[in-house]
């Protein structure tokens, strides 16, 4: 049951939270909006477009910037609330009376686990749903400019090639389809002036219409190979696809980084995914990180409350101190691993096994 002091601690806890939330991100949107400016005013006369294109902008990416904020803002938020409360003297009263201090910080450590399963969740669910929007550039984010295209290949072989694409319209200009021999009997090369993709299942659904193609007919096409390629009239054909969407067609390298855990997974277990060592290291590190988040705020905490006596001040330069090397070897291993110098879950979990018994016996060495 929690008792007075449990709700104080977590209402003081909320209160910091909110503050080093609105303060890092209003200082990360301040300074990117001031050093790209130019990109926001360019294309728009009057301050209202102006306002509605930088609301539109940040409006979606404050999601992206709260992911890469999050683990910083709750270590904050715990170590104020516990600066704060040996600033008043508050802790000593309690120790006196025979709490410890492990049960004067559990609403705080609570606290924090509650805000990281947030953070799961605008991860997992809010961050894919606006990926489109997030991939945008600063001068275009609404998605009106052309977008470049993939090369790609299906499954069964056929090659897909486009020379731009609107987002907007889910069109593909110039479009280019190789299918190679195995699937009609014989190699067939289609040219077509403009290509829309199809989302769905049943008839000419889950594929891409075809219009202004070259050749404008195939005599020796027939009805055995309308689960590859129908023709449906002289210059429209309808291509079935499996893999290659209009999405994969102009997603952009580092795709992945917006996708969610369980897409990570199914991309992974794909026979013919390219199982990029980048992608397997963030499916690994989607997997520890609410333990790290966790380890960095016992870390955190550990610190400032290892020596009450210390000033407050020094304490949280200390605490600063250790998350920048927390931060570090976490970047570190993940270059190992992009870079297959570790496999993907040695490098994920790496941090972990150094971090974690470090946390533990830090907090067991605090003072009760």
């Amino acid at each position: 049951m929690f008792t007075l002091m449990d709700r104080l601690l977590i209402r003081a806890y909320f209160k910091a939270y909110f503050v080093c939330l609105v303060s890092l991100l209003g200082l990360y949107i301040v300074v990117d909006l001031f050093t790209n400016l130019d990109e926001f005013t360019g294309r728009h006369h009057g301050i209202l477009p102006i306002v509605h294109h930088i609301s539109f902008y940040y409006g979606h990416h404050v999601a992206l910037i709260f992911d890469r904020l999050c683990e910083a803002i709750v270590l904050l938020a715990g170590m104020f609330t516990i600066a704060w409360m040996q600033r008043n003297n508050e802790l000593l009263p309690l120790l006196s009376a025979g709490v410890s201090t492990r049960r004067v910080v559990q609403p705080v450590l609570l606290s924090a686990c509650f805000m990281l399963t947030l953070t799961v969740a605008n991860q997992e669910f809010h961050i894919p749903r606006i990926a489109a929007n997030l991939t945008n550039q600063k001068e275009d984010p609404y998605g009106d400019a052309p977008q470049p295209v993939q090369p790609m290949y299906e499954p069964n072989g056929i090659h897909v090639h486009g020379s731009k694409a609107s987002r907007k319209e889910q069109v593909v200009s110039e479009f280019y389809v190789t299918i190679p021999e195995g699937l009609l009997g014989n190699m067939l090369h289609l040219s077509a002036k403009e290509a829309r993709y199809v989302p769905g299942d049943g008839p000419r659904r889950g594929g891409w219409i075809l219009t202004g193609t070259q050749p404008e007919r195939v005599d020796w096409l027939d009805n055995s190979n309308s689960s590859v390629l129908e023709q449906i009239d002289p210059g429209k054909y309808f291509l079935h696809t499996r893999e290659i969407t209009f999405e994969t067609l102009v997603r952009r390298p580092n795709w992945y980084n917006l996708s969610s855990t369980l897409q990570l997974h199914a991309e992974l277990q794909k026979p013919e995914s390219m199982r990029l060592a980048a992608m397997a290291v963030l499916f690994h590190m989607r997997l520890t990180r609410p333990i790290l988040g966790m380890i960095l705020v016992l870390l955190g905490l550990s610190v400032i409350l290892r020596d009450q006596n210390r000033n407050v001040f020094i304490s949280a330069g200390v605490c600063v101190l250790l998350c920048g090397v927390f931060f570090a070897a976490l970047f570190g291993c993940k270059q190992l691993g992009d870079n297959d110098v570790l496999p993907p879950a040695l490098a994920a979990w790496i941090p972990v096994l150094l971090f974690g018994p470090l946390s533990l016996v830090m907090f067991d060495a605090v003072h009760t």
